[in-house]
């Protein structure tokens, strides 16, 4: 019971990475206030771990709806320990694709603007919306989802690298700023996970993928979560401004 009597915000918690979290959080004896933009996956997850829990529709990158949202959270339970930045969405696409000399196609506009919305300017949206609480709470944890590919680049994915690049900036900016509020705020830096999208891959491709990391295999939603756990618990009191890869030891391009 290492979250007992805390409050913990969790956003993009209705699949993935973030329903393993919110199961682990409830498990730890938190209680539980998470969003994510799919109302019916929320909703049966919200069955699944009871009413003294708590789910809301919110898209993170609409201002407005995460104050709403924190508020709602800190009326209910009248506070906020814990705030898991973990949601985001992939666009991928060539920066430029050039054949025989010309320009065939390019990442857009759309592409690039969606991705930082949701994955940089929501983290931002969220931390600043929860962090008045935790200062008047006398103290919290904040934790970001970054990636692996935010420290090593990754082909096809210049929108996506340059938000969890700037998660992990704004990571260790924050814990400077709200290191005296007694506010810890680290990130995590997964490589693959078993998510379902690699799960709908044909099962030649997901074998090529486990070779890939020293370890041999693709980590699972359940040892993420565990990472957020541990930064989120006092176990982690003296832990700040990190980012701690979860990625089998593996190195991008080897």
């Amino acid at each position: 019971m290492r979250l007992e009597n805390k409050v913990a915000l969790i956003t993009g918690g209705a699949s993935g990475i973030g329903k393993a979290t919110v199961k682990k959080f409830v498990s730890e004896g938190a209680k539980v206030a998470f969003c994510d933009v799919n109302e019916e996956l929320g909703n049966a997850l919200l069955n699944e771990i009871g009413a003294e829990h708590d789910f809301q529709k919110v898209n993170v990158a609409d201002r407005k709806a995460v104050q709403d949202w924190v508020d709602h959270v800190a009326r209910r339970y009248n506070r906020v320990d814990i705030l898991i930045n973990n949601a985001g969405i992939l666009r991928d696409g060539l920066f430029v694709k050039v054949k025989d000399g010309q320009l065939v196609k390019q990442m857009s506009e759309e592409a690039f603007d969606s991705v930082v919305a949701v994955n940089l300017k929501g983290v931002f949206n969220c931390a600043q919306a929860v962090a008045p609480y935790m200062i008047k709470n006398g103290g919290g944890a904040i934790i970001n989802m970054a990636s692996l590919v935010a420290l090593e680049g990754n082909y096809g994915q210049t929108n996506y690298v340059a938000t969890k690049a700037g998660v992990v900036g704004m990571t260790r900016v924050w814990s400077r700023e709200l290191g005296g509020y007694n506010i810890r705020v680290n990130a995590i830096a997964p490589g693959m996970v078993l998510t379902e999208m690699l799960l709908s891959m044909p099962e030649a491709e997901l074998e090529k993928l486990r070779q890939k990391p020293p370890l041999k295999r693709i980590g699972t939603p359940e040892e993420i979560a565990n990472v957020y756990l541990f930064l989120a618990s006092d176990e982690s009191s003296y832990i700040s401004g990190e980012v701690i890869r979860i990625d089998g030891g593996m190195v991008l391009g080897t």
